[in-house]
Parts: structure tokens; C-alpha cells; sequence
């Protein structure tokens, strides 16, 4: 029979473990931070450099446009910098109120007084200081409970068609109140993250391939319902035929890549952006930049991005081996819209896709886009410090259980070390057969 001193013991050494394990602290992923910095960096030069002749040409000064996109860096990394601070769990638990907030923004667009319409797009709200484009904030916003929702119902998405339907619906829904606005670009790159988050979370594919097949057609039919993406479709397909009407912007961005060659004309020595090459700081900085820096500055920006992209499938893979599902999806989803987002905007300067007006992440000039791409890092890089955090407290465990057992008897309530918080909840495993998780790279998780 245990003595009670000696339980009383082994508790509070069970304490003390619990408390050694809690006060272990994270690391923020030093890779992950250098490529964030090196895109941001370059991002301040090239509109440093792609601005001056705009800034002059309407007259608000040749550094009004670095100005503001500065500012807007410093707002959004002060936002960045709250979201790091912030526990996933935390954010987890508001998740029907982020998806109330996704409606509820892009129905602010179109209340009068405070939705601003430009050229008869109704994408931006007024903030009295700057205009705000909402679906910048809706994408970080939507991949938050897109996350959630996969962690709640993640072997219901695999093995019945309700759960799999329910987040293509409420992507349907969105979509449609882009389409509103309008803005095809983005509803598209909305249904491209659902799809490949819900890939991503194990849905069951054959069972995927139905609404896919299904959307796919629709979709094309409403993008050329629209006579100015029609137009946008045939200027792509030959830019030189109407160089002077609708392919004036592709071909301008043309000439500008091919004046680059190998090394480029030098940084500020570019024709292109003198009032030729429309919206040379936003949606076309990417020609400029391939125009002044040549082939080595677009390897280097791809590359980059490559990276980026790159790293934060590692992270979200890496979170997903330890079964913190929520963390590693809002890895895949940052990953996925930052890859499909530079990889339009890139297809588009170099005249490999339709012009879709989606801005290049943190590179181009523009508040609301730079401003939510710095929270979304920050949300990937709260993702990487719990997942550091998390590897730091397994191997303190594995640790204190290699350590040599002590002396004299154990009490027979000797209890186990404290288990690995694993985030898994217990909704749908109770009827379901044990999850499988996604393979990657030919490794499975039972």
C-alpha cells in the first residue's frame, strides 16, 4: 500500500513536469521570416521605382505612391505582429463568427455612403482616410474557417456528401457576391483555395470529381457573359491584333519584359513605366521589375515565391504529423493563396493568362492587399511558432520518460507523463472508421 507522502510527492513532481512543459517557449521559422523580408524588401524598391512617373503625371509627388505603401507595410505589420502574439486556439474558437464576417464584408460594398464604386466595380468601402477592398480581408478571413471546418467535420468530409458540399456551398455563395461587385479574379482564386484545402483536408476524390465537373462549365459560361472579359479573353489570345484598344496593356507588358533580356536595363531605368504600361505599380509591377532587373531579377521573384510557397506546405505537413490539423490548414490554406495569387499575377505580366487584376503579394503598391498579405503571414508564422513550440515540449517528454527511473518502490498511482496535446476532436470518430490522413510525399498518417 502507497504511502500518502509518497503520492503527494509524485504529484507535485507531476506538477512540476507539467510546468516545465508549459513554460517551454517557440521559435518563429527563421527561413520563413528571411523570405518574407526578402520579397517585402524588393517590394518597397520596385514601387519606389515603378511609381515616380505616375506620382508626377497626376501631380501628388513623385513619392506619394511609396509613401502610402510604406505606411500600409507599417499598418500591416502591426496587425501581423498582433496575430503572432495571438493563440491558434484562440482564433479557432471565433470560427462561425469569422464565416459571419466574410458575408457580412462583402455586403458592406453595396450600402450606400460607405461602399465606394470605381469604373462600376463595387470592391471597396470608404474608411474616410483610404478606400478598403474587403475581399482582401474575406480571403484570410474564409481560409480561417475553411480550417476550422476541417478539423470539426474532417472525417465527415471524407465519407459523406453533406459535409463535402457544405463548405462548396458557402464558397458558391461568396463567389456569387464577387460576381456582384464584380470580380471574377478573385471568386475564381476563392474556389481554387476551397478545392485544394478540401484535397488537401482528405476528401474522398472520385466523390470531389462530381461538383467539379458539374462547376466547371457553369463557371466558363458566366465568365464570358460579360462582353469586357470576352474582350479581355481575345486581346490574351493575340495582344498585337488591337495593340492600341483591349491588348493595349498585354502588349505594353510585353515590350517591357522582352526590353529586360538577360540582366535588364538597370533598376529606374525603365521606358515601359513613362506613362506607356497601365497601372505600372500594381497590377503590371512585375513587367516593370522584369524589364529593369532582365531574367535574373524574374528568377530571383519566382524563386522567392517558390520558397514561400514552398515552406509553408512543410509547415503545414510538419503540423499535421504531430495532429495539430488546425494549424497545419491554415498552413495549406496561406500556401495556397499565396502560390495561386503570384502565380496568376506573374501568368498575366508574362502573357500566359487573361488579365484578372490580381495584385502580386507584398510587391505590388496597394493598402488593403499588403496589409492582409502581412496578417496572413503573420498567421503563418503564429502556425510555425506553435509548431516549434509543440516539437520543443515532445522531446522534453521523450526526455523526462528516457530518464533512469529513481530509487525504492513506486507507488502504485504512479501516473504516466503528461500526454501531447493533440487537437484532435472527438466529433464523427466515434462512427466512423479510424481517419486516414492525406498522403504527402508517399508518407501516411494512421
Amino acid at each position: 500500500m502507497a504511502r500518502p507522502y509518497d503520492t503527494m510527492a509524485h504529484d507535485s513532481a507531476a506538477a512540476r513536469q507539467a510546468t516545465r512543459i508549459d513554460d517551454i517557449v517557440g521559435r518563429f521559422d527563421p527561413w520563413l521570416v528571411g523570405v518574407i523580408v526578402s520579397i517585402a524588401t524588393l517590394g518597397v524598391i520596385m514601387v519606389a521605382s515603378s511609381s515616380i512617373a505616375i506620382g508626377e503625371d497626376m501631380r501628388v509627388g513623385r513619392y506619394y505612391f511609396l509613401t502610402r505603401h510604406l505606411m500600409f507595410l507599417a499598418l500591416g505589420l502591426g496587425l501581423a505582429f498582433a496575430v503572432m502574439r495571438t493563440e491558434l486556439k484562440t482564433i479557432e474558437k471565433y470560427d462561425r463568427f469569422v464565416l459571419l464576417g466574410c458575408f457580412g464584408l462583402l455586403l458592406l460594398v453595396f450600402v450606400p455612403g460607405l461602399g465606394r464604386s470605381v469604373n462600376g466595380a463595387h470592391r471597396w468601402i470608404n474608411l474616410g482616410i483610404s478606400n478598403f477592398q474587403v475581399v482582401e480581408a474575406v480571403k484570410v478571413i474564409y481560409i480561417v474557417w475553411l480550417a476550422s471546418y476541417l478539423v470539426r467535420f474532417r472525417d465527415e468530409v471524407n465519407a459523406t456528401w453533406p459535409a463535402m458540399l457544405k463548405p462548396l456551398g458557402v464558397a458558391v455563395v461568396l463567389v456569387g457576391l464577387l460576381l456582384l461587385q464584380p470580380d471574377f479574379g478573385h471568386a475564381s482564386l476563392i474556389l481554387a483555395v476551397t478545392a485544394g484545402m478540401l484535397v488537401l483536408g482528405g476528401v474522398h476524390m472520385p466523390r470531389m470529381a462530381a461538383p467539379v465537373v458539374i462547376g466547371l462549365p457553369i463557371f466558363a459560361f458566366i465568365a464570358i457573359l460579360e462582353p469586357y472579359r470576352v474582350r479581355r479573353l481575345t486581346s490574351f489570345l493575340d495582344p498585337w491584333e488591337d495593340q492600341l484598344g483591349a491588348g493595349y496593356q498585354l502588349s505594353n507588358a510585353l515590350m517591357a519584359v522582352g526590353r529586360g533580356e538577360f540582366a535588364g536595363v538597370g533598376l529606374g531605368a525603365s521606358v515601359q513605366k513613362l506613362s506607356y504600361l497601365p497601372e505600372a505599380h500594381t497590377d503590371f509591377i512585375f513587367s516593370v521589375l522584369a524589364e529593369e532587373l532582365g531574367f535574373i531579377g524574374v528568377c530571383l521573384v519566382i524563386g522567392l515565391f517558390v520558397a514561400l510557397v514552398g515552406r509553408a506546405f512543410w509547415i503545414g505537413l510538419k503540423c499535421v504529423e504531430m495532429r495539430r490539423h488546425f494549424a497545419g490548414y491554415c498552413a495549406f490554406g496561406v500556401a495556397l493563396m499565396v502560390g495561386l495569387q503570384s502565380m496568376v499575377s506573374i501568368g498575366v505580366n508574362l502573357g500566359l493568362l487573361p488579365t484578372k487584376g490580381l495584385t502580386l503579394p507584398l510587391v505590388s503598391s496597394g493598402g488593403s492587399s499588403v496589409m492582409m498579405t502581412c496578417v496572413a503571414m503573420g498567421l503563418l508564422l503564429r502556425v510555425s511558432y506553435e509548431l516549434d513550440r509543440a516539437q520543443r515540449q515532445v522531446a522534453r517528454l521523450r526526455g523526462d520518460a528516457a530518464a533512469p527511473a529513481p530509487a525504492g518502490p513506486v507507488p502504485p498511482t504512479t501516473q504516466p507523463p503528461l500526454p501531447v496535446q493533440s487537437n484532435v476532436p472527438s466529433r464523427g470518430t466515434s462512427r466512423l472508421q479510424q481517419r486516414v490522413e492525406p498522403s504527402f510525399g508517399g508518407r501516411s498518417q494512421a
